[in-house]
């Protein structure tokens, strides 16, 4: 999925909030942003998808179900902020390979910007959903091939754990 892609998704899943209807809300991806250094009045969610790699080397491709996102978001006097960084994977197979970026099927994209704005309404908007039933990415760890640390900028700076757990 392209960035207008994520945009236009994103948009469409934020018109669909309960919010004040004159808050407007952007999405920009942000490869500076840091897990666990959100700057003051920011909020932080941190979760995975299933995505899909292509090294521009060797053009070989794989799949991870341990794609790690970053999200930091904020609202001040109406106007929203969603600061978004893909952490990156590397192929295993080549020499000096360079960190690729992660492309997701819309309906993934979907489910893990629906998860975002249930973030945003506990976050920004104060909303108490209770508990909800969550599907958990350990259940795609077992697709595909076993992860590979070695190759993975989140394990790289600590973040990938064994267990995807929203923070």
């Amino acid at each position: 999925m392209t960035k207008q892609e994520w945009i236009r998704i994103f948009q469409s899943k934020v018109n669909n909030l309960k919010r004040n209807k004159s808050d407007r809300w952007r999405i920009e991806f942000d490869d500076s942003i840091k897990a666990d250094s959100v700057k003051s009045g920011w909020h932080q969610y941190i979760s995975g998808a299933f995505g899909r790699f292509r090294c521009s080397k060797c053009n070989r491709s794989w799949s991870s179900g341990r794609v790690n996102v970053v999200f930091h978001m904020h609202l001040s006097s109406g106007q929203g902020m969603v600061k978004v960084r893909c952490l990156r994977q590397e192929c295993r197979q080549c020499d000096g390979a360079l960190m690729e970026e992660a492309s997701f099927d819309e309906e993934k994209l979907k489910v893990l910007l629906e998860k975002l704005m249930e973030k945003i309404r506990v976050k920004c908007y104060h909303e108490n959903l209770g508990k909800r039933n969550r599907r958990n990415f350990d259940d795609e760890d077992d697709e595909g091939p076993p992860h590979e640390s070695a190759h993975c900028e989140a394990c790289s700076i600590g973040l990938c754990t064994k267990r995807f757990k929203a923070r």
